[in-house]
């Protein structure tokens, strides 16, 4: 005869509606003694509610998100037909309803009888600990053959990713380090088929997986803003959603750092100027940015590393023999980076056809893809807009990206008094990866000076 017992959350201390962030069991499992039911998170920490007792699941009362508090129904089971060694005590069956976490004092026939069943039913054996010490000769928490190895800075990661106790236990026990597993539960929580997932991937050697030895970012809550005010929702075009995708992989994947500086452009801006007519002759827009591409070539062809992209093993730098230059426009469904192929080759006019002629295909969504293919270097430009400084995302694969924004006549000191000077300032963001600080700030002043001085972009 069997007795349907319900368990119950046992006392939590002094919290109440605590939120069920994971249910471990369902209708049917064969549970032991001590086995986690559910995982239970409040604002200090997660635990895992143990059974009291051992038997068959008939009922789960609850589901990940409800809340719960001391004495709130988890599930009903059916207790297996008492015996002589698994006896009450008292000649009769235990009818009470149980709570979890009472504690008990199983004999020792009990214990063998639970470690016995442990072996024979059908629960995954890397759920059950073992009731020995293993004989691995590794220390332990060493992972087994073919697992990553762990350090000081992992550990630590793994103690911040967002797992419950069970399955913490699991990770253990299988060598995996919780930092390399990309959590598919709720807010990103990992679970034990997260891990064992894991596992099996790497034991069958495939590296791609997890969180590429990072923890998987949380996600961003969703909120209902109507409730605050009125709202609407604007559908994001599928370039601006394209764009943001390359953008936030480009953020997360490349350490990225900006440095700043301002050129003298007054020499500059008055040879264009002096230009302008010609130009209208010639059927073209002169505009700083074809200005810009020829400076930039200059200073690339100097310090080659800028103009390369980091391999994919990330262990060489490919050089790039070539100068394409991506110029950002804007557009209504938002940001197009046509490239500018061989700037080196072309001179100013021709380089002021193409950008007018791109950028307008660009705006009537008429580029090609051997439009926007092949970049080497990108130049951002809000001059048209406004602005002092601004911090452009690198465009990977690419390792350095120029941001211009609007010049402006300000006072410089020069000999014993101030003039105007027409000055431009600019940022350049590059992969930390390929190109340190001090590279940095001897591209952006070799920039400077090639600004300055006319020459060095005509020559």
């Amino acid at each position: 005869m069997t007795e349907t017992t319900t368990i119950k959350v046992p006392d939590i201390g002094d919290f109440s509606e605590v939120e069920v962030i994971e249910v471990l069991v369902k209708t049917g499992d064969q549970i032991e003694h001590e086995t986690p039911l559910v995982t239970i998170e409040s604002h200090k920490a997660s635990m895992d509610i143990p059974s009291p007792a051992a038997g068959k699941v008939s009922e789960v009362f609850i589901k990940a998100g409800d809340k719960v508090s001391e004495g709130t129904d988890i599930l009903a089971i059916e207790a297996a037909e008492q015996t002589g060694t698994e006896s009450t005590g008292t000649g009769e069956p235990d009818t009470r309803a149980a709570t979890a976490g009472e504690q008990e004092q199983p004999d020792t026939a009990k214990s063998e009888t639970v470690e016995n069943e442990a072996a024979t039913d059908n629960t995954p054996a890397a759920d059950i600990a073992p009731a020995e010490p293993t004989t691995d000769p590794r220390a332990p928490g060493q992972p087994p053959a073919g697992l990553p190895s762990g350090s000081q800075t992992r550990d630590n990661a793994s103690a911040r990713a967002h797992a419950s106790p069970t399955v913490r236990r699991l990770a253990r026990e299988l060598g995996v380090e919780l930092a390399q597993v990309r959590g598919s539960g709720r807010k990103g929580r990992i679970t034990k088929e997260d891990v064992k997932a894991f596992t099996k991937a790497v034991m069958s050697g495939n590296r791609d997986f997890g969180a590429s030895g990072g923890f998987a970012l949380p996600e961003i809550p969703a909120v209902d803003f109507s409730k605050f005010g009125p709202v609407e929702n604007r559908p994001l075009s599928r370039l601006r959603r394209l764009t943001g995708q390359h953008l936030q992989r480009s953020w997360l994947s490349v350490p990225q750092v900006t440095q700043f500086n301002k050129a003298d452009i007054t020499d500059l801006e008055a040879f264009r100027h002096s230009k302008l007519e010609e130009a209208e002759q010639h059927d073209v827009k002169l505009t700083l940015i074809s200005f810009l591409l020829k400076a930039v070539v200059v200073v690339l062809e100097k310090y080659p590393e800028f103009n390369a992209s980091l391999a994919a093993s990330g262990e060489e730098l490919i050089l790039k023999q070539y100068f394409h230059i991506g110029v950002a426009v804007n557009t209504d469904d938002g940001l197009v980076v046509p490239v500018i192929r061989d700037v080196d080759q072309k001179g100013l006019f021709e380089l002021a056809r193409e950008i007018g002629d791109k950028s307008e295909r660009a705006r009537n969504n008429q580029l090609k893809r051997d439009d926007i293919e092949g970049g080497c270097f990108t130049i951002s430009s809000l001059g048209g807009v406004g602005g002092s400084y601004f911090t452009p995302i690198v465009n990977t694969p690419e390792v350095a990206i120029l941001g211009v924004s609007r010049a402006t006549m300000q006072p410089v000191h020069d000999n014993g008094s101030f003039v105007p000077r027409l000055l431009l300032p600019f940022a350049l963001s590059y992969d930390h990866r390929v190109i340190d600080g001090v590279a940095g700030a001897r591209f952006t002043e070799e920039l400077r000076t090639v600004l300055t001085d006319i020459r060095h972009i005509l020559l």
